[in-house]
């Protein structure tokens, strides 16, 4: 990258902050903010306050430290006006290859060992594929087939959480909040996308979210479509014909009553380049609860069997034309998966899940922060053509406190200082380093294959 180019990012970052800081009031928080924005794409290893004010101000650790945590901790500005800043910037970067064409509800879980933490508890835990003490945050993603991003973040608050007024208090959760499933948080997420105008897309969901019928029930009530992953118990009856059968079956049962001319191999885009397949059937039925039957639509109902598995592995209910294409069917249903690289690189490049205090304000002011810093990242990749110089990987590293070394770094006799890391969360799968690397020109890397960005 030469020194243009590098100006002209530093001049796209300033601008983006500046964005921002119209959403957070008061003007002694534009320096933080774009301190703890720079941090997140400049520090190496973990993304705590602590590393992030050591990269941002190593010369004044202990005040910048102060500032920072304030700033994420206590300061009362409003993380959905600065994501709906966001969302407003990001959009035309997204679209940029093609319209919006998918909303993500989705949840993701950070691992703590801890017990104080807001909203932690023993439950199922995605990140280690199993139930362990962890935060559960529930998000809405907008997607095309070349980008994604979070939208909407909140973290979920168990019922045990919800009705202890001392833990409560200790972690500062706001009086209106109570206690709501997964699948209705996501539906006030969905609602609060559809009266933003936020370009509609087809609502994914995993089984978890589309087996519940409430939460299909309002996707439909918002005029929206839904392509919902849903579990193999799920009853239905089929539709053949225009006439729906009095049969009552599960998915499972009807997908193994299906002749072998009902499937087909289907080749789908997953992400903008690998190509995969599978074998698909599509059968048009009614959902069929104990009561109400009668007053559910027709929709189809997509089973994927892969040949070499002794049974059918996922099944969708879709609210699309049952005329789409099957092929693009296949593709809008496998698209929920797009998500899972910004989920990776989130956690592990932007430290979404570094946070170390122990507050509701602070947890999602710092998600709103690392939300923010990746859309930037996104915005700079939407404008590098596919024939565009590759982006540079030169880290400058700035000058840090002798001997400092962030928390979670691989050094035995360092000891914990008060205050900080009060509930030893773990690391992600990348390796703390000892010298936090930052750019004297913001420039840093956040994806081996995207590293071009910048700091002032």
């Amino acid at each position: 990258m030469d020194h243009d180019q590098a100006c002209d990012e530093e001049g796209r970052f300033a601008k983006y902050v500046e964005s921002l800081a119209g959403e957070i009031g008061h003007a002694d928080r534009v320096g933080p903010l774009r301190h703890y924005c720079t941090g997140l794409l400049a520090a190496e290893g973990r993304k705590s306050v602590e590393p992030l004010a050591a990269v941002t101000a190593p010369a004044g650790l202990a005040a910048q430290h102060q500032k920072l945590l304030h700033f994420v901790a206590n300061s009362a500005w409003s993380d959905e006006r600065v994501l709906a800043k966001v969302r407003d910037i990001a959009v035309p970067a997204i679209e940029r290859d093609g319209p919006i064409e998918a909303w993500i509800i989705d949840d993701t879980a950070f691992p703590k060992q801890g017990k104080h933490s807001v909203g932690v508890q023993h439950q199922y835990c995605g990140q280690l594929g199993k139930q362990a003490n962890c935060q559960v945050v529930v998000t809405l993603s907008i997607a095309n087939h070349h980008a994604s991003l979070p939208i909407a973040y909140r973290l979920y608050l168990p019922e045990e959480w919800a009705k202890d007024r001392g833990r409560r208090k200790e972690a500062h959760v706001p009086k209106e909040i109570r206690f709501k499933t997964k699948p209705q948080i996501a539906l006030d997420q969905l609602r609060a996308a559809r009266a933003a105008g936020v370009p509609c897309g087809v609502v994914l969901m995993d089984a978890s979210y589309g087996s519940n019928a409430d939460l299909r029930g309002g996707v439909s009530a918002l005029a929206l479509d839904y392509v919902a992953g849903i579990i193999d118990r799920i009853k239905v009856q089929p539709v053949r014909d225009g006439m729906t059968s009095k049969e009552r079956v599960s998915v499972k049962e009807l997908a193994l009553k299906l002749p072998k001319p009902a499937w087909r191999t289907i080749t789908w885009r997953e992400g903008s380049a690998s190509k995969l397949s599978s074998r698909f059937a599509r059968v048009q039925v009614r959902t069929s609860p104990i009561r109400g039957a009668s007053r559910r639509s027709e929709e189809t109902l997509l089973i994927e069997w892969p040949k070499d598995e002794p049974e059918p592995t996922k099944y969708w209910l879709s609210t699309l034309d049952p005329n789409v294409p099957f092929r693009d069917l296949v593709d809008v249903a496998k698209m929920r998966w797009r998500i899972e690289r910004d989920y990776q690189e989130l956690k592990q490049e932007i430290g979404l899940g570094h946070y170390e205090g122990r507050g509701w304000r602070g947890f999602h002011h710092h998600g709103t922060l690392c939300i923010a810093a990746y859309a930037f990242l996104i915005a700079e990749r939407a404008a590098i053509p596919p024939s565009g110089p590759a982006p540079s990987r030169n880290i400058k590293k700035l000058a840090v406190p002798e001997g400092y070394r962030p928390r979670g770094a691989p050094d035995p006799a360092a000891t914990s200082r008060s205050g900080f890391d009060r509930d030893g969360a773990p690391q992600t799968t990348r390796r703390a380093r000892a010298n936090p690397a930052a750019l004297s020109d913001l420039r840093t890397r956040v994806h081996p294959q995207d590293a071009k960005w910048l700091v002032t």
